[in-house]
This record gives structure tokens, sequence and C-alpha cells, in this order.
């Protein structure tokens, strides 16, 4: 078996723009990868492991506080899409509701969107809102995988206890492992990347 990382060379990777409306979104008809997950899961880490850059996803010290929909080019062949983190108590009702909407209208109209990533904190159950989330996925038949991050923070043992607790709550949909501080699951990640950018 191919590894990824052999065939999956890295030659650019370019943060492209932020967009807070629809018609600041990329344009050009590039297949689209999208991560999505709860506020502090990890989605700057991961985006940043996958494409072995330091600092190209922003990580905030402050959950709740990307606001955007952040495009980066990758290859000049493809876009990974950074969405708002959802579900932080401390931001305002309205802004959970304006950052709900631009997700849910990125994911609904977004034609490009070859794959969503959901995140899911390795070390914790999936919560109402990632549940919701996965059903909404499932529903409106988006091609869609879960990553429980972080997994390097759990034993052995531990990992597949949670991993079988997230796959109980995620019926239909395949979850993997992985962390963005050893790398774990980065291979079988880029299978599935590369696997939605082909079909496009």
């Amino acid at each position: 078996m191919i590894r990824a990382t052999i065939f999956m060379k890295i030659s650019s990777a370019e943060f492209v723009k932020s967009a807070f409306e629809r018609k600041h979104w990329v344009t050009g008809r590039l297949p689209e990868i999208a991560f999505l997950g709860r506020s502090n899961v990890g989605k700057s880490s991961l985006i940043n492991s996958l494409l072995q850059r330091k600092g190209l996803a922003r990580a905030s010290n402050t959950p709740g506080r990307t606001q955007s929909i952040n495009f980066f080019l990758i290859n000049k062949r493809f876009y990974f899409v950074d969405l708002p983190g959802y579900g932080y108590a401390k931001v305002s009702k309205t802004k959970r509701s304006d950052w709900g909407k631009m997700a849910e209208e990125y994911l609904s109209a977004r034609e490009e969107l070859s794959l969503s990533i959901q995140l899911i904190d390795a070390r914790h159950e999936p919560t109402d809102l990632d549940k919701q989330l996965n059903d909404w996925l499932i529903f409106n038949k988006k091609q869609h995988l879960a990553v429980a991050t972080k997994s390097d923070k759990l034993s052995g043992n531990q990992l597949l206890s949670r991993l079988r607790d997230i796959r109980q709550s995620f019926e239909n949909t395949n979850v993997i492992a992985c962390s963005a501080e050893t790398g774990k699951g980065r291979d079988e990640l880029w299978k599935y990347i590369l696997g939605a950018v082909e079909k496009r």
C-alpha cells in the first residue's frame, strides 16, 4: 500500500482569504474540503499538521474568536476551508446564531464542497451539537467523515473505548483517530481527502 505522505507532496499551501459573507467566498470551481467542529477542538492544529506548516492556520487562544470562513489553497489544486467553531458558551446567542447560519449556508449551497470533516475531541463524548451536525450531514447526503482529535492524550484502551462511543453516536459515519502532535491518522485522513478531490 502506498502511504499518502509519499504521493501527497505539499508544494504550496497559502491562506487566501477570510469570508464573512457569501459574496466573499472564493471563485474558481476547485474542490473544497471543509473542517468543522466545536470551538477549541483543534481544527487549526489539524490543518497545520496535515500541511506540515506551522502557523498557516492560526489557532486562537480564545475559543469562539474565529468568526469567518477561512480558505487555504493547497497545491493550487483544491482548498481547505476552516469553518467557524460552534458551541462556545461565552459567545452571545446572536453571534452563535450568525455563525450557525454562515456555516449552514456554506454547507448547503457550496457546489465545490467535496468532503466535510467533522472534528470531535477524543477525550469527550459527542455533544448534542455534535450529533445534530452529524445528523444534518447525513440527512443532506453530504460526503463526510468524523475525526477524533487529540487522540495522543488518551491511552490505547481509552482511545478504543472512546472511538466505540463516537461510532455508536455517529452511525453511518466513518470515524478515524488523529493527533496533530504525533501525526497519528494523518496518512489515513489524506486518503479520504485525496479520494474526495479525485471524484470532483
